[in-house]
């Protein structure tokens, strides 16, 4: 019996490479100390028992370690960090024909104005939030035109 807990104990520890949540790494372990067990006695439900109590034990004792590594903080991409920056309008923003762009470090946006209006080429804009590939903006300054 304690060949099938060790083909156990592989096929779990293959499926632990296979995620990242280091969560079915313990039932492998679980199933090894099922394997020793096993030695000792041919009893299934002792087996099991100790299988299923040794896994749930581990989980819970070293969730909180393991959370520390598998959590990691996540980082704003360059998407998410022009949120609240200040970019010029370069192509008039435009919500009739869907048209308008914005520069902002170098990098030209797709842009549509908050509340659709009309931002003319040159102005100061706000960025307010990302939608897909579109930056939504609100006029901060609007361009005199003499």
């Amino acid at each position: 019996m304690w060949q099938i807990w060790l083909i156990i104990a592989g096929l779990f520890f293959i499926g632990e490479i296979a995620t990242v949540g280091f969560l079915i790494f313990w039932f492998g372990v679980g199933a090894l100390i099922a394997m020793v067990v096993s030695i000792f006695t041919s009893n299934i439900i002792i087996q099991t028992t100790v299988f299923l109590i040794t896994s749930t034990i581990l989980i819970f004792a070293t969730k909180p370690f393991v959370k520390k590594f598998v959590d990691v903080k996540k980082t704003n991409t360059n998407v998410y960090s022009i949120i609240g920056k200040k970019a010029f309008v370069i192509k008039n923003i435009d919500p009739i024909h869907s048209v308008g762009q914005i520069k902002i470090n170098g990098e030209v946006w797709t842009a549509e104005s908050q509340d659709n209006q009309i931002i003319e080429e040159g102005s100061e804009v706000e960025i307010l939030e990302i939608k897909g590939v579109k930056a939504i903006v609100k006029p901060v300054q609007v361009l005199n035109k003499v």
